[in-house]
């Protein structure tokens, strides 16, 4: 959790936007290259269709990376909150693990999909995506609900510790709309999230150092 806690901001950018829209440029470049060098020609669909194994990889590292900064946000942080409030830490980590299975069946259902379409018919392919989704779909409405809870307890827990005391919606809607548009938010909130690390630290090493 510290990793996360103490990344500046152009690194969390980096892994969770700047690598995968790098990674889908090349995927695409080489897409649109091998169509090139057979002009006039009908693209293959399993050739085409090759280029997207590493989909699964760039979804893994930009959700891998998403959610590993907002469980370090959520439960590494709530040594920073004052005793007296209580914040419901277990319910929040029920919801944090629902989307990741949610995410996990997508991710794995994609990779069979386009692995399975190698050595199958367009009809064969369409049954082997049809019964993974079966499952995913049912998941994806109440995971949705569940990323917005997270990143509702996020913000919370974020404002908590910067203002040491109860606070409302309204005094961490801001945060809240930070989190949900992390490409841009991580830029505002990764600062200020490693200046209450940095003071935490120092007042636990000073607070050390009398009782030493």
């Amino acid at each position: 959790m510290n990793l996360f806690l103490r990344a500046k901001h152009w690194q969390l950018f980096s892994l969770t936007f700047g690598i995968p829209i790098l990674l889908e440029i090349i995927m695409m470049s080489q897409m649109f290259s091998h169509m090139m060098r057979h002009p006039g020609a009908v693209p293959d669909v399993v050739d085409v269709f090759s280029y997207f194994k590493i989909f699964p990889f760039i979804m893994l590292l930009f959700m891998g990376v998403l959610l590993g900064w907002q469980w370090s946000v959520a439960v590494g942080m709530q040594k920073m909150v004052p005793a007296a409030i209580k914040m419901k830490v277990t319910k929040f980590k029920v919801f944090f693990f629902i989307p990741v299975v949610y995410i996990t069946l997508i991710i794995i259902a994609i990779f069979f999909a386009f692995s399975y379409y190698n050595s199958s018919s367009a009809v064969d392919f369409g049954f082997s995506i049809f019964i993974p989704f079966l499952v995913i779909v049912p998941l994806h409405l109440f995971s949705m609900f569940c990323l917005f809870y997270c990143l509702y307890f996020v913000a919370k827990t974020l404002k908590t510790v910067e203002l040491q005391r109860e606070v409302t919606f309204n005094d961490f809607v801001g945060e809240f709309f930070l989190s949900w548009f992390f490409p841009i938010g991580v830029w505002i909130l990764q600062p200020r999230i490693n200046k209450l690390i940095k003071q935490y630290n120092d007042s636990d090493h000073l607070s050390n150092s009398i009782h030493g």
